[in-house]
Parts: C-alpha cells; structure tokens; sequence
C-alpha cells in the first residue's frame, strides 16, 4: 500500500515544511488536488505553486486535475515538475488524445471517475494508464464521509484490469482513514489518498505507521 497525503489539508502557509516533514516521515508520494472553480467549485494550487515546491522536496508528485479542459494545462504541469498527472473522464472530451500527450511530456498517465460515472468510460484506455483514481467522495472539498459503494466499484475495477492485461495501479480518494484502510487494500486499493485523517494527527511518522498497520491487517 502507498499512502499518498493530500495537500489538501494541509498548512498552506508552510508547504515547503510539510513536504519536508512528509519525506522526513518516510513518506513517498504526495498528492495535489487541483482545482479550478469550474469543475468543481472550490480553488487550489496552479502549476506556479507546485514549480516553486518541486525545488524543495524529492517526493512523488501525484497531481490529481480537477478542472475543465484538463488537455490546455499538460505542459504547464510538466514544465512544474509533476510526476503523475490524472484527468478526470468527465472533464477531457479526447481522452485518448490527452493521454497520449501526458505521455510525450513524459509524466505518468492517470484517469479519475466520479462516484457516479461508470468503469466503462476508461475500459478502452486502460491498457494505456500506470494509475486509475476512484473518486470515493464528489470532488471539490476534504472531510467529506467515505461511500461505501467504492468498494464494489473498487472489486469491479479490479476485475476489469485483470481482463484487460492492464499493470494500472488503483487509487482511492476521499474520507481514507485507517478505520477503512485495511477492506480498500483487501478490496484491490494500491495507493490511498488520505487528507484530514492523516494531516490532522501528527507526527507524521506515526500516522504512517497507523496505516501501514492497518494496511497489514487486510
């Protein structure tokens, strides 16, 4: 299991410290929500944010876009420094062409589906993703309640990748904490994004280990 830390609930005012405390931890990746108020309604980071941060700090940068149009902003995000870069399925209308330039820019490919939007808008490009996010909350906000319907989704993905021959890694984000961390590594989860139930409990180390210990117990 890879735990992947939301910025999201993080101290704003000190990202440069908290990645730093994040790879201090032991942690590996860390995800950033990108949000754009159109999308979805609430505004984050841009690619300025993250090139300012990719100087400082030597870890994964999952960049989850969740904005319009996600196709116009692939360079930028390249040039910031991201490591993995997930469209939503909703939000590209050629997927397969957006994926295609993730790829040239040379970052990781990833898709995102909403709670709502069916398995079969990527069945076509998985072969294609290193990475698929179930959305297990609507996006737009952190502390929101897990739904427990990610998990039949979660056991349907995984069925859908073993069919496809596809080595996509399975996400899941939203409401993650370690009460559920142990049936979404059981159900097929690879990497957890976790916000407020992992920022909120500091020192980090330990968060961590509280997960991995639950990660075990799947």
């Amino acid at each position: 299991m890879i735990l992947a830390p939301s910025l999201l609930s993080s101290d704003f005012g000190r990202l440069a410290e908290e990645l730093l405390a994040l790879e201090q931890a032991g942690l590996e990746w860390v995800h950033w929500d990108v949000m754009d108020g159109h999308f979805v309604p609430n505004i984050t980071f841009g690619p300025p944010v993250i090139k300012a941060l990719r100087k400082r700090s030597r870890l994964f940068f999952d960049v989850h876009l969740m904005i319009a149009e996600p196709e116009r902003y692939l360079e930028a995000f390249a040039e910031a420094g991201a490591d993995l870069l997930v469209v939503h399925a909703e939000a590209s209308s050629h997927l397969p062409r957006t994926l295609s330039e993730i790829r040239r820019l040379g970052m990781k490919r990833g898709v995102a589906l909403n709670p709502a939007t069916p398995l079969h808008a990527l069945e076509y490009v998985l072969p294609e993703l290193d990475l698929v996010l179930l959305m297990s909350v609507n996006p737009g906000f952190g502390g929101q309640k897990f739904m427990p319907l990610t998990y039949r989704k979660l056991a349907d993905l995984r069925g859908l990748i073993s069919r496809s021959d596809s080595q996509a890694l399975v996400q899941v984000d939203g409401g993650v904490d370690p009460g559920n961390t142990a049936a979404l590594v059981k159900a097929g989860a690879d990497v957890l994004v976790s916000g407020s139930a992992f920022f909120n409990f500091p020192p980090y180390a330990e968060r961590l280990g509280v997960f991995a210990k639950a990660a075990a117990g799947a």
